[in-house]
């Protein structure tokens, strides 16, 4: 069992970082996936010219292999694969990549669906978003933090 995390701070390719995870497969009849992209627009409907997620490299990395760590002995999962983007992202490339591989498909999807609640609201980044209007502050929505909660009880 092992999980590998990636704090990247170029862009990469998510068919690329899924075609390598499963070829490294080893018996697993499961693999699940989620990439998630930067949106050009705010929730408020601005233009958002770039997405920047501010991170202090050690602690940031910490807080996702921690979360990963986490994922790995909460689900019946064999490996788990998470990239996710620091620096300035422009609209529609990839902020984060996840992957899970496990022997039947509801732990692959738990483990991932686990994986994104809980780097939504607890890996250490400092969000803002940049665009005509000039730049501001993001954090998760309650929501965010209502799916993650789920995962306490």
């Amino acid at each position: 069992m092992s999980a590998q995390v990636t704090l990247a701070t170029e862009a990469f390719d998510p068919a690329e970082l899924l075609g390598r995870f499963s070829r490294e497969l080893e018996g697993e009849g499961a693999v699940v996936s989620f990439t998630g992209h930067a949106r050009d627009r705010a929730k408020d409907g601005a233009l958002v010219d770039a997405l920047v997620l501010e991170s202090y490299r050690g602690v940031t990395l910490a807080s996702m292999e921690d979360i990963a760590a986490d994922a790995m002995a909460r689900f019946d999962v064999t490996r788990c694969r998470v990239v996710h983007r620091a620096g300035r992202i422009a609209p529609g490339e990839a902020i984060v990549f996840v992957a899970t591989a496990s022997a039947h498909r509801r732990s692959a999807f738990e483990a991932a669906d686990y994986l994104m609640d809980r780097l939504k609201t607890e890996a250490v980044f400092w969000k803002r978003e940049e665009g005509p209007l000039g730049r501001r502050w993001i954090e998760p929505r309650e929501s965010d933090h209502e799916d993650a909660r789920r995962w306490h009880s």
